[in-house]
């Protein structure tokens, strides 16, 4: 059996460089769909419970309750394409369109994937048209706001020799 060994982390002595915001890309469903400025939102939250320990008054725990994944909010420039505006249609008449979103960082070079983050059965659920100023020279940019049912991590074998 090969066995597998893995770049060295972060530890004393050893310079691991992080990966920088702007290398990045969007992929609905495995396709990448348009070309988005800032992905913004990507988070969890547990709730906390304080519990009191029974025979024991002055001693409350913290235990874990409800978990809720925080929407994702979605940042690209405007374009004729209408596949995103479909999708938040479909959720506008009541039809529910879930899709898997992938969140794809990518190495310093900007071509190889490093990690991803899948949201599970997303949806949009709030859209913001690009502001509009006739003196402005800046890009038309829209927002999407994405509900979604769990976020995973998955991170790339970048780095991994099978020896």
């Amino acid at each position: 059996m090969p066995e597998i060994t893995a770049t060295p982390a972060a530890q004393p002595g050893n310079l691991v460089d992080p990966y920088r915001a702007y290398n990045f890309k969007l992929l609905i469903n495995n396709v990448t769909e348009g070309h988005f400025t800032e992905v913004s939102g990507l988070g969890v939250k547990v709730e906390n419970i304080a519990y009191r320990e029974a025979g024991n008054n002055s001693v409350v725990r913290a235990i874990p309750g409800r978990v809720t994944y925080l929407p994702v909010t979605l940042r690209f420039g405007l374009t004729s394409s209408v596949e995103l505006w479909d999708w938040l249609m479909t959720a506008v008449d009541g039809k529910v369109s879930r899709r898997n979103v992938s969140i794809v960082m990518l190495d310093s070079s900007g071509a190889t994937e490093a990690l991803r983050w899948n949201l599970v059965n997303a949806w949009p659920q709030e859209w913001y048209g690009a502001p509009l100023d006739a003196l402005s020279r800046e890009l038309a940019v829209e927002t999407l706001v994405l509900a979604h049912d769990g976020i995973q991590r998955e991170t790339s074998n970048v780095g991994v020799v099978a020896a």
